[in-house]
């Protein structure tokens, strides 16, 4: 049984809730009826206005609570969850951004380790019966063996940001054998859409073109992803929210994968599987706006890889869901949202 019907009067805690992902877990939750606490630092790494106008459309449902803090406030943290018992936590609060933590490190120790084990902490005391979190297809480094399965190793991480997830995968598998702690990780693969990030290339290109300005194509364009509209993304966290995992008896060290273990643990890959040029969102892109791209072309960036897909047969196979919106379909709306709440 889920924990959310098994526990239909505890909440849901959401943390990093002002962030794109977060925002639209909050709202779809709020949707289904349930009581959501959405935890956000409002961090300055992006425009806090827009962090602000997803938490107004939050706070029109009266069962949602926002409570600003951060995750580095390990006794008050503690304190939040022992008192409001959630059922679930969602934790989607992170330091992101690949290129930043090139220059700003500490930011990633801070929020990604720190943080990550004072959520570790507080779910442990606080009867929390399933933590749900975010990681990320960065973690498969220099990988090069296509797709990235979740049964590869993943012990050559190209950027701290890369590497502070991938501590959190493990971080959370102590915790779980330790404790007993039910825990599931998922590695989301470029997600895009209404609402997005700033700092993302969809969004960057959009303000971009619609300003009359160039664009960076870095490696000329030929540098592939595995973007996944955020609509897949959500019934993929609900889905997974929803089956809380039970530790693997027959599981073994020397022959058994790295994804799932003897403690109630799973790992699991959120994308679409389809990789697709940059070159090709860019078309796609101006497509939709109407406008033709000035591309100032540039060398492949530290911490860049060549190319990103996701294997999802495992969480095909465990929620009977795999994503479908082709970026044909998801940068029109993209476009759409950017147009409307910019005024443009």
């Amino acid at each position: 049984m889920s924990p959310l019907d098994e526990f239909p009067d505890r909440p849901v805690l959401v943390t990093g809730a002002a962030g794109f992902i977060g925002f639209h877990l909050a709202e779809r939750l709020l949707g289904e009826g349930r009581a959501v606490i959405g935890l956000d630092n409002l961090s300055t790494y992006y425009d806090v206005e827009l962090k602000k106008a997803r938490l107004a459309r939050l706070h029109a449902h009266n069962q949602f609570e926002f409570v600003h803090l951060d995750l580095t406030q390990g006794s008050e943290l503690r304190l939040l969850v022992e008192q409001s018992r959630p059922a679930i936590v969602v934790n989607l609060a992170a330091q992101a951004g690949v290129r930043y933590s090139l220059t700003n490190p500490h930011a990633y120790a801070d929020a990604n380790l720190t943080g990550f084990l004072n959520i570790l902490e507080a779910c442990r005391h606080g009867e929390v019966k399933h933590l749900v979190y975010a990681s990320t297809s960065s973690v498969y480094g220099a990988n090069t063996k296509m797709p990235f399965s979740i049964d590869d190793s993943v012990d050559h991480p190209l950027t701290l940001y890369a590497a502070t997830k991938r501590a959190n995968e493990l971080m959370a598998h102590s915790y779980s054998h330790l404790f007993g702690l039910p825990m599931t990780g998922l590695r989301f693969f470029t997600v895009y859409g209404p609402w997005g990030r700033p700092d993302m290339a969809l969004f960057l290109f959009t303000k971009a073109i619609l300003a009359g300005e160039p664009i960076d194509v870095f490696a000329g364009g030929k540098l592939e992803r595995d973007f996944t509209y955020i609509d897949d993304v959500i019934e993929g966290v609900r889905r997974v929210m929803d089956r809380a995992p039970d530790p693997n008896p027959a599981w073994n060290a020397a022959h058994s994968g790295p994804a799932e273990s003897s403690a109630p643990f799973r790992l699991y890959n959120i994308g679409g599987g389809r990789p697709v040029r940059v070159s090709r969102l860019v078309e796609v892109l101006e497509k939709a706006l109407g406008r033709k791209a000035e591309k100032r072309v540039l060398p492949m960036q530290p911490g860049d890889v060549a190319a990103t897909r996701a294997d999802t047969d495992a969480f095909q196979r465990d929620t009977g869901f795999t994503p479908t919106t082709s970026i044909e379909q998801g940068v029109p709306k993209f476009v759409r949202w950017y147009r409307e709440f910019y005024g443009i």
